[in-house]
């Protein structure tokens, strides 16, 4: 006995203390799955998080250099909330790498469709970009991809850099940096103002082809049916 309590009893209210210590992620409390979906994916930075993670594997340095605005604090809890929460995994890269990276489990691949539905309903709010407003060349990927039937490899090569696209990849990245691994089945070689465009709708890509504002390469399917649309 300590104090009246057995060492049972003194375990038991040590276990409370610390449960009740222990944070909880917020919930909406609501039976619906729009609710339950907001639950996961609702909290800031969420959604841009997968964005990133759809190009595969990432370190955590790597994560926070593409998204600015981001605190470190913020990003770690994001991570591992979402790990949680059954939408990334983390693991150990083998030497000589030895680094952790982060990446969509199946669960996390599956908002791919969210995101692009998400980027159609807010072309009419990009307008103009800000001074303040920080690009990466990879963002452009997602409304690339709305604009690509079929599946291949596409290289898309702009002033601000390079970046591939995986057109109708079921499992794995979706893009990524640089040029394409491997032989492309088309090369778009465009700027950003063309970019920007059938990012906002105001152009489809087929049109811009059309236009001659997008240049296409390559002997693929992609690329003959660009030429060809």
């Amino acid at each position: 006995m300590l104090l009246g309590f057995t060492k049972w009893e003194l375990g038991k209210s040590n276990n409370m203390s610390r449960l009740r210590r222990m944070p909880s992620r917020r919930s909406y409390d609501q039976y619906c799955s729009a609710a339950r979906a907001l639950d996961l994916v609702g909290d800031r930075w969420t959604l841009l998080i997968v964005r990133e993670l759809l190009a595969g594997p990432r370190r955590y340095t790597d994560l926070h250099a593409d998204l600015p605005g981001v605190s470190t604090d913020v990003l770690a809890s994001r991570l591992k909330d979402m790990e949680q929460g059954g939408l990334t995994t983390r693991r150990r890269l083998p030497p000589p790498g030895a680094a952790y990276v982060y990446e969509l489990t199946g669960r996390g691949r599956e908002l791919l469709p969210v995101l692009q539905a998400l980027g159609r309903w807010g072309e009419s709010e990009l307008g103009e970009r800000r001074p303040t407003d920080a690009v990466r060349a990879h963002w452009f990927a997602l409304p690339l991809l709305r604009g690509l039937d079929g599946q291949g490899l596409v290289e898309v090569r702009l002033e601000e850099g390079d970046f591939h696209l995986r057109v109708g990849a079921e499992q794995g990245p979706v893009y990524g940096d640089g040029p394409a691994p491997g032989e492309a089945d088309a090369r778009l070689t465009l700027d950003a103002a063309t970019c920007a465009a059938v990012a906002t709708g105001e152009l489809d890509l087929t049109e811009a082809v059309r236009l001659g504002r997008v240049t296409v390469t390559g002997d693929g399917t992609l690329a003959k049916a660009l030429r060809e649309a």
